[in-house]
């Protein structure tokens, strides 16, 4: 069984995570954006990956055991989806020495740590572009780019090159042209030998051509067999996924159905809708469980243990938000999250209830003030987090629907029973069993510790509170 099959990742977004350390060369002299003042498009709050190993015992006590950092290369955005050197850790977070000691502490303690790789596009400062901006078509990097004329016109509202939905400050590189396809196959190996544990990929489907993504693999997996690799594919992913490319994709159908499930008709759909979550639609309980069926029977069991579950994202808004600011239906999502097969994701945050709408709302820096925490919402994720280490078989085991009406929602894992009221009234535990625990001995509620003797076929437990849920095994 692979490490990242089940593994409980944790998404960093570095600029907004914890001040710490010396800067790396050249270091910055300006001001720095206040921490809690609201972030801004263009605005650094300073985050640093010496700060990341620092909180490491933060994220072991919650339980993390995997790192999922956005990108971390010298970038002129805070969000560093516009490189400028991919062999170079940006200096403001601390340059490639800051990633080396997380690294070091990080597998210290057992967690790995995956980059983002962003291979679609560079930044207009990346030393090709500059070239080209510069030499025209005397440049002899003429080919890494679609460049529709000359000369280019990088500052206007219409470049004339190809750029990442039409951005000027994303060239979209020419992955065709052999010296562009082996620069970024060679920054793809160098990072994993350098310690990385894998790689979420950006927007691979634009980069349509599935040999460079065979390609890839065989590079990545050829400098360590045991990387992973995620695609962020916001749909069903079926051409990515049969061994030869990704071995998970960013699993947004899954969080649709989630955040429909359990949000109902609280859920802010049309908060939702406006970003890459697009239309989410309320789900009664038997609605979702045929969602996660179709999605859990789509793909190999392997495919579907390494799959990369989340709720939310830098790309989304975050989940109490989404949630109208119910920490009820917050801490049950996020519960849930972690009781279905595939690789829980949370969004920093998320776990002590942050709150923010579209970017850059949702890329607030990180409260570290306790007294600001939904402590609720954060038990929840370290009790969940826990039971997985403590009973692999909930990271293994396939979903079977027990029992669905209503709001009220029951499957199996393995020998496990999980119980889900998904809404505002209590709901009394008396339903057919089908044969999901044993008759006439004793069940314990994992969570809880309530006792119960199923008798007749049925459970024949007690009520579960409002947005709450139960994991019954054998005594």
């Amino acid at each position: 069984m692979a490490w990242y099959q089940g593994a409980f990742f944790y998404q960093i977004f570095p600029d907004r995570f914890f001040r710490s350390g010396p800067p790396g060369k050249p270091a910055p002299s300006g001001p720095l954006e206040p921490w809690e003042a609201p972030p801004s498009l263009r605005g650094f709050k300073g985050g640093t990956l010496w700060g990341v190993a620092e909180k490491l015992p933060y994220l072991l006590d919650l339980g993390v055991e995997a790192i999922y950092l956005n990108p971390v290369f010298a970038s002129t955005a805070n969000h560093r989806y516009h490189t400028v050197d991919y062999f170079q850790v940006d200096p403001l977070l601390g340059g490639n020495a800051a990633l080396r000691h997380l690294l070091e502490v990080a597998h210290a303690h057992g967690v790995r740590v995956i980059l983002d790789g962003v291979f679609n596009h560079t930044g207009r400062g990346f030393f090709a572009f500059q070239h080209l901006l510069e030499n025209g078509e005397a440049s002899p990097y003429r080919d890494w780019y679609h460049v529709k004329g000359f000369p280019l016109d990088p500052y206007g509202p219409r470049p004339n090159y190809e750029a990442w939905w039409g951005n000027p400050e994303l060239p979209k590189l020419k992955v065709e042209t052999p010296a562009v396809r082996e620069y970024l196959l060679a920054v793809a190996e160098h990072w994993v030998r350098f310690g990385a544990d894998g790689w979420r990929l950006d927007v691979p489907n634009e980069i349509p051509d599935p040999t460079f993504w065979r390609e890839f693999r065989l590079r990545v997996k050829g400098a360590n067999p045991e990387a992973y690799l995620v695609g962020e594919i916001w749909e069903e992913a079926d051409p990515w996924l049969q061994g030869d490319m990704f071995d998970a994709t960013m699993n947004y159908p899954l969080s649709r159905a989630l955040l429909g499930f359990v949000g109902g008709e609280a859920l802010d759909r049309e908060l939702a809708a406006r970003s890459g979550l697009g239309a989410v639609e309320p789900l009664q309980a038997l609605a979702f469980s045929h969602r996660l069926e179709a999605l859990f029977g789509r793909y190999r069991p392997e495919v579907v243990q390494a799959q990369m579950n989340l709720l939310t994202s830098h790309d989304t808004p975050r989940l109490l938000s989404l949630m109208r600011g119910s920490v009820e239906r917050a801490r049950l999502a996020l519960s849930l999250l972690f009781l279905l097969p595939g690789n829980p994701t949370v969004y920093y945050g998320e776990e002590v209830g942050m709150e923010g709408g579209h970017d850059p709302e949702n890329r607030a820096g990180m409260v570290w003030d306790e007294a600001r925490w939904r402590g609720e919402i954060r038990e929840a994720v370290r009790r969940l987090s826990r039971l997985r280490r403590e009973h692999p078989l909930l990271r293994t085991a396939p979903y079977r629907r027990v029992y669905a009406q209503d709001g009220h929602l029951a499957f199996t894992r393995g020998p496990y029973l999980v119980v889900v009221n998904a809404t505002p009234e209590p709901f009394r535990q008396d339903f057919p069993l089908h044969g999901a625990l044993p008759r006439g001995t004793q069940a314990v509620d994992l969570l809880s510790g309530a006792r119960c003797t199923p008798m007749g076929g049925r459970l024949c437990g007690p009520e579960l509170p409002p947005f709450s849920l139960a994991l019954w095994v054998e005594v």
